[in-house]
């Protein structure tokens, strides 16, 4: 391994200022151990790009991956074929030491609508080839458009199986991904249905994330995964975060447990930085000043348009101390927030825009304020307060606005669970949202809860409702949105098949739905 004093004896500086790395280091093994570990990955398509992603760590678990406080130089390479016969593009990227050696290069100048094939060199080592595929030009008219729903994967709960499988599936645009990366503490007990323990499937190396080196060992332990790698190797993500990125049900600088603001923004300082630098997003995502500006739209031609949101960062306290809880006061109030006030307003300027077939909201946690109620000693109506279901003033104006266009959908995660059902504008139905299952979060499903039953009959404009892990895949084309729902019997055993649990169906035109 060389130096810092090696490296700037030979000229190792001029990949700074834009030269060709010296053919020294270029012969040489920089690590002692393979150093792209983590794998590589795209994400942010535009119909001429994408950003490709790679983070140096010889020793992922180790202080600094294992890589000394420099910024080794990595090539990189793009290609118009998976055997890299002809690379239309490529250049160099220093991995820097305060972005935890991470690469994010911005890929513009393709050609679109095509796949893509990638890779990073550092020394004699190269990295896995990833495929990424760019949009369509803005003003094409797609006859249809395919991607992937996932999110929400405890590294403890279960095996990656579904990544696996969403890795094969062929085709995809992109995925969306609507965030728990990570998750930030280890469970110190697990019990059965009649309160014995049982063993973890995995372990957390750490207990609780708190500083930097904490989270990027976290995100080390889950990329060393080698199902996660296959998928984020095989598709372009477009990635949100929601809660366990940093802390359970965090809002703005709000610590449900009640650290003080101004501390719990370095936790998530820290938290966000490390997010940034292991999903493959454009520059203007880095953090400043311990935010990110995440919510962004993706265009899919004439046909579909996406509009990223961040349903955690500007948000208000949640009502009624949190969780699930009887209606309360606090769900009323006029001043509450989900998205803030400069979001909502981007957000509605997007929904005016017409510019597409379909209006899709990609987002983090339900909207449909769904009673919860499943037992018969539950008497008073519940409500997920961590959910749009408690703030009532932020939801019924988002209603309000999708009243006012055609062929709205919502997708959303969270829950652990699959449901489909009708957004409803004063009992009018307006939209449609699909909730999306986890890839591993609750371990092994099951087809449905206890009480399902009648929390269906509750809420009459939800009609499906699923407890098994696993992903979504959408289908679109000018005259329908599919969703299909697909599940694992099981992710306590690795390499279990996947089947598809049920689709969802919305005509153009209508917000209704029917479940097939």
């Amino acid at each position: 391994m060389f130096t810092r004093r090696q490296i700037l004896s030979t000229g190792g500086t001029a990949a700074a200022v834009g030269l060709a790395t010296p053919a020294i280091l270029r012969a040489q093994s920089w690590f002692a151990s393979y150093p792209f570990a983590l794998g590589v990955a795209s994400g942010d398509p535009a119909p001429d790009g994408f950003v490709i992603w790679t983070r140096l760590a010889p020793d992922p678990m180790a202080p600094g991956a294992g890589v000394p406080p420099y910024a080794p130089p990595v090539q990189w390479e793009v290609a118009d074929s998976e055997r890299f016969n002809n690379v239309v593009a490529r250049g160099e990227a220093l991995a820097r030491p305060e972005l935890g050696h991470s690469v994010h290069v911005e890929i513009a100048g393709l050609q679109p609508d095509r796949p893509y094939w990638y890779r990073f060199t550092l020394g004699k080592d190269r990295s896995i080839r990833g495929r990424a595929r760019t949009l369509p030009a803005a003003g094409a008219s797609p006859q249809a458009l395919r991607f992937g729903v996932c999110g929400c994967q405890n590294y403890e709960d279960g095996f990656y199986t579904a990544y696996r499988h969403l890795a094969a599936e062929r085709d995809l645009a992109f995925v969306f991904h609507y965030g728990d990366f990570i998750y930030e503490y280890r469970q110190d007990n697990e019990f059965d249905k009649n309160g014995l323990p049982l063993p973890t499937v995995r372990r957390h190396a750490q207990r609780e994330l708190y500083t930097l080196d904490d989270y990027r060992r976290q995100y080390a332990q889950y990329l060393t995964d080698m199902d996660l790698q296959a998928a984020r190797c095989s598709h372009a993500f477009l990635s949100t975060f929601d809660d366990h990125e940093v802390r359970n049900n965090w809002v703005s600088d709000i610590d449900q447990d009640g650290v003080p603001p101004e501390i719990f923004a370095l936790r998530k300082a820290a938290a966000m930085q490390v997010w940034y630098e292991h999903m493959p997003v454009r520059a203007a995502l880095l953090p400043r000043g311990g935010a990110i500006l995440m919510n962004r739209r993706l265009r899919y031609g004439d046909l579909a348009a996406l509009n990223l949101l961040d349903t955690r960062g500007y948000r208000s306290d949640q009502p009624c101390g949190d969780g699930v809880k009887p209606v309360c006061p606090g769900i009323s109030d006029p001043k509450a927030s989900v998205l803030g006030s400069a979001q909502e307003a981007w957000l509605d300027a997007n929904l005016g825009r017409k510019d597409a077939t379909w209006s899709c909201l990609a987002q983090q946690v339900m909207m449909m304020p769904l009673d919860r109620r499943r037992f018969d000693d539950e008497k008073e109506k519940s409500l997920n307060m961590d959910s749009w279901a408690g703030y009532d003033a932020p939801r019924s104006r988002l209603m309000s606005r999708l009243a006012k266009i055609d062929n709205a959908i919502v997708l959303t995660g969270d829950e652990h669970q699959n449901f489909a059902g009708l957004l409803l504008d004063r009992d009018r139905p307006v939209a449609v949202e699909c909730v999306i299952t986890s890839i591993s979060s609750g371990g092994d499903g099951q087809d449905l809860r206890p009480g399902s039953d009648r929390m269906l009959a509750n809420n009459l404009q939800l009609k499906f409702i699923n407890d098994q892990r696993g992903y979504g895949l959408c289908e679109v084309t000018p005259e329908a949105w599919k969703t299909h729902f697909m599940v694992l019997d099981k992710v306590t055993e690795p390499g279990l098949p996947i089947k598809r649990r049920a689709t969802m169906t919305m005509p153009r035109g209508s917000a209704t739905l029917s479940m097939g």
